[in-house]
């Protein structure tokens, strides 16, 4: 019975869950790339950002606490704290994405600081001075309001520069101008519009300024990529993770300029397995990129037995529990293609 039950608890706690529907409405369609095979290539990368939604938030805390030296801020949508689950299932249903169980957030900054002492994470002076946007939606029941709150108190408790954006009525999903469902939906491909730019909003966050996108053509190249060559083990379907991923470069980065370079993780039920490229198109972070000299990066989730929603390990699916820090297969397989790319 306990392996069912675990079955059945993982696809629960797959954040992105099957509520109904808001009726969704029409979006405009931004102008898209069509995706080329190639290989990820090496550029002059001047800075390394994260960004995530829901598992991928999780997923993308993960990076900014193991690598804060490397990691120079991150955007969070609708998520909780660094190693909330602490590895265990019913502890992320619970406490990290409901608000039945505690975040046992103080428990959570201990470990942080205790694992940066064992070199297992970056110093947490990393943390300190970063900018991080957290975003959590009026309308969200799958991520509790309080569990984002506690992501913010965890990177304010390390000195970050936090702007909390909890003002808005969206659901469960990437807030962006060119998504699909109405704002307080949370269903499929989990791309909200509200009328608002969130991205705007946290890239002059983490950049300091930020030019307008580019609403036209777009000027460079959407790479996909294998993912098994930069997967811990060499095969990326054994970390639960899809056989490509993909990568937006403008062409002034393929050319040679100085370019930031942004990861950018989707969440459960949003990968390319799921939704093709819908969040790699509307995530509104292409448009940014060409005018912001920045590169972007998609890696890919997929389905598994463990995790048959697609989600990034944020809760120890996988089975080891090392996922969270340097060395947990997701994050280096990510750190991989970063370093690729000369992150």
């Amino acid at each position: 019975m306990i392996k069912p039950l675990l079955r059945l608890l993982a696809a629960a706690v797959a954040v992105l869950l099957l509520t109904p529907a808001a009726p969704a409405y029409a979006a405009t369609d931004p102008h898209t790339k069509t995706p080329v095979s190639g290989t990820l290539s090496t550029y002059r990368v001047s800075g390394v950002y994260v960004a995530g939604v829901s598992s991928g938030a999780y997923l993308a805390t993960q990076l900014q606490v193991a690598y804060s030296q490397r990691i120079r801020g991150a955007a969070l949508f609708a998520a909780g704290p660094y190693y909330c689950a602490q590895n265990n299932v019913v502890q992320a249903l619970y406490g990290c994405g409901d608000n039945i169980y505690p975040t046992y957030l103080s428990a959570l900054q201990t470990y942080t600081r205790t694992w940066a002492g064992y070199g297992w994470v970056d110093p947490v002076s990393g943390l300190s001075g970063e900018p991080v946007y957290v975003f959590h939606g009026g309308a969200d029941t799958t991520v509790k309001r309080s569990v984002s709150d506690d992501l913010v108190r965890y990177q304010r408790h390390f000195g970050a520069s936090v702007q909390y954006d909890s003002g808005s009525p969206a659901g469960h999903g990437w807030v962006t101008p060119y998504g699909t469902s109405g704002c307080s939906a949370t269903a499929a491909p989990y791309l909200n519009n509200c009328g608002t730019d969130p991205q705007h909003t946290f890239l002059r966050k983490m950049f300091g300024s930020v030019q307008p996108p580019n609403t036209g053509p777009l000027g460079g190249t959407l790479v996909r990529f294998s993912q098994h060559s930069f997967a811990v083990g060499g095969w990326a379907n054994a970390l639960s993770m899809d056989a490509n991923g993909f990568a937006y470069v403008p062409a002034s980065c393929a050319s040679g300029a100085a370019c930031r370079l942004l990861v950018a993780l989707h969440g459960c039920l949003q990968g390319h397995s799921r939704v093709g490229t819908a969040f790699v198109d509307r995530a509104n972070l292409n448009q940014y990129a060409d005018t912001n000299a920045t590169i972007v990066l998609y890696p890919q989730a997929v389905t598994a037995a463990s995790n048959p929603n697609g989600c990034w390990d944020w809760w120890g699916y996988l089975g080891a529990t090392n996922y969270p820090i340097k060395g947990g297969a997701q994050v280096e397989t990510i750190m991989n293609m970063v370093r690729r790319l000369g992150g």
